[in-house]
């Protein structure tokens, strides 16, 4: 997600902007995905997950946040 948005940020338009910014949201969101796998499978505890899974969903709401606030303003 990280390496997505640096890249995003060197992007040649504002279109390339949100098409990289994209890319991070859609990992972040297959990252949710994989850490409810391992604590359902109990490889992570469930306060390890609860914990990762809050930041991670803090990261979601801030790239949503950026994509409604570029799109708007076109």
């Amino acid at each position: 997600m990280g390496a997505n948005v640096e890249e995003s940020v060197g992007g040649l338009s504002r279109k390339d902007f949100l098409a990289k910014l994209g890319v991070s949201y859609r990992e972040a969101r297959e990252t949710r995905f994989w850490l409810r796998l391992l604590r359902d499978t109990d490889y992570i505890s469930k306060e390890q997950s609860e914990s990762m899974l809050e930041d991670l969903e803090e990261i979601i709401r801030i790239i949503t946040a950026i994509q409604k606030t570029i799109k708007n303003k076109d």
